[in-house]
């Protein structure tokens, strides 16, 4: 079936506390694509933030996100006081996110609506501790990072390093007020999470999360299961992860992710990905695996290289892996991240495991690559087609800082005219190919320029921070969204039901931009 949708990172939402959250902005973007006529709603992972503020470098890929906590919603369940969270300094721009900020402000804000919710816990508290078997060791690492200063789990004492009985037991009790505060943290996180799913899901839009491939060496991941991964004596890591130079980075890509130990994963049974992968499906809808390169062929790069440049592929666990997750946790949802340096074994993986890849439009025009398989008249069907992902320009800067050529090339393939905007002209493109699933970033629906690109790989220091402004997501926008989505039968199938959710939604959307 036919269908579009939106990538629109939850930390990207308007707010007035500094960066997007769970709560009336999301429900309103909600209520947005409804209106648009638009089946998903594309995030960036939801976990905790660490390295460079990437949501692709975190403490735990099992986490939420403190930031995205809503306050609002916490003082209607009477764990916050207005009082204690409006008036202070939330940052002065509203179009970009000070993660110093969100540091130094948001927690001791969460420590007080922790404290009310330990002082009596509701008894899904006691339940959600219970069977999230991540979080005893997540807000035990927590815990443990404050009480080091913020310090890498690598530089810490070895008794507690290398996780030995005695060591453990004696921190737990000294850090266990500090423990029960990261786990109501996830606790609070995880409700807004589930009540907003619900949200969408009972207006017709699905979630499509985002699961990066490897996990940040400084994580509860890789802390408590060390021999996972490719790690010495130590604790340190002896290859890392990265991509080989290419025509776009003639130093490669150095990622620095610690590596698998695949043949320890397939001696039991992928154990440690089941569970990550099957968690994943308790929160979201569908699943995109970023990087699927890396399950037939992975990059590595000794440690302590500067650059990519002397790394070496490693074989992958194939098609092996695939299989067991269909046969341990049934056939899901997943998109494949197909994008990269492909070989034949790759292409080959990704047809035996029968999941849809990905196509980009902007790099159908790049003369520096062959760049034919992305022209929307070479999609198949069974594909999700984007003009631009995270890491990529917006339509409208691409257009303004791609050679001359690729413009030209560009606008004559797609007819595109200035009169309604390119980005128009370049998301038609997509909708119209025959790709089953077509998302676009909402900078592009907004017509935005390079100001608004989410990350520039390789970087640091300004990626992962912008967001749209309050009001933007108009009826207006939203109305010529779902005549695209018609006349290029991307529409969800209308329902009685569906069609009393969209006109209340679209009435929403009106009272919250007059």
């Amino acid at each position: 079936m036919r269908s579009s949708g939106i990538l629109m990172p939850i930390s990207s939402l308007s707010s007035p506390y500094g960066i997007g959250t769970l709560g009336a902005a999301a429900r309103e973007f909600v209520d947005f694509l409804a209106a648009g006529g638009q089946t998903y709603w594309q995030i960036l992972p939801i976990c905790p933030t660490s390295y460079g503020d990437s949501p692709y470098q975190s403490f735990s890929s099992y986490a939420g996100n403190p930031y995205f906590i809503d306050l609002n919603d916490l003082a209607a369940d009477g764990l916050l006081k207005p009082e204690e969270y409006q008036g202070l300094d939330w940052g002065s721009d509203p179009q970009n996110v000070d993660y110093g900020l969100m540091y130094v402000t948001r927690y001791p804000v969460l420590k007080k609506a922790a404290r009310r919710l330990l002082a009596a816990p509701p008894a899904e508290y006691e339940t959600f501790c219970k069977t999230s078997v991540w979080l005893d060791d997540y807000a035990l690492f927590m815990a443990l990072k404050d009480k080091h200063g913020g310090a890498s789990w690598f530089t810490w004492p070895e008794d507690i390093r290398l996780r030995r009985r005695p060591a453990l037991s004696a921190v737990k009790k000294e850090l266990a007020e500090q423990v029960d505060f990261w786990k109501a943290v996830q606790f609070l996180f995880f409700r807004q999470w589930k009540a907003l799913k619900d949200y969408a899901n009972g207006r017709g839009v699905c979630i499509i999360g985002d699961l990066p491939i490897y996990v940040s060496g400084n994580s509860a991941d890789v802390w408590a299961n060390p021999d996972q991964f490719q790690l010495d004596e130590n604790g340190l890591p002896t290859e890392v992860a990265g991509c080989p130079p290419d025509g776009f980075s003639a130093d490669g890509q150095l990622w620095g992710n610690p590596l698998f130990r695949w043949d320890v994963m397939k001696q039991d049974g992928y154990r440690w990905w089941l569970q990550r992968i099957a968690f994943q499906f308790t929160i979201y809808d569908v699943l995109r695996i970023d990087h699927f390169r890396g399950f037939d062929s992975y990059y590595a790069i000794p440690y302590g290289e500067k650059t990519a440049k002397n790394g070496r592929w490693r074989p992958g666990p194939g098609l092996d892996f695939f299989k067991t997750v269909n046969k341990q946790l049934g056939r899901q949802s997943i998109i494949a991240e197909d994008l990269g340096f492909l070989t034949d074994s790759v292409r080959r993986l990704l047809r035996d495991t029968g999941y849809p890849g990905m196509k980009i439009l902007e790099f159908a025009f790049d003369s520096r690559d062959a760049g034919s398989d992305y022209l929307p008249h070479c999609y198949p069907t069974h594909c999700v087609a984007y003009t631009g992902t995270h890491d990529n320009d917006t339509i409208l800067g691409w257009m303004k800082t791609a050679p001359k050529k690729d413009v030209s090339f560009a606008k004559d393939y797609l007819r595109l005219n200035s009169r309604e905007g390119y980005h128009w002209g370049m998301m038609r493109g997509v909708w119209a190919s025959p790709a089953d699933l077509a998302v676009m970033q909402a900078q592009d629906l907004l017509g935005l320029g390079s100001e608004a690109r989410m990350n520039i790989p390789s970087t640091l220091g300004s990626n992962w921070r912008w967001r749209a402004l309050p009001g933007v997501f108009t009826p207006a926008l939203a109305k010529r969204l779902r005549k695209e989505a018609r006349v290029y039968q991307r529409l969800p199938r209308e329902t009685t039901k569906t069609k009393q959710i969209r006109d209340a939604s679209k009435g929403r959307c009106h009272e919250k931009t007059q």
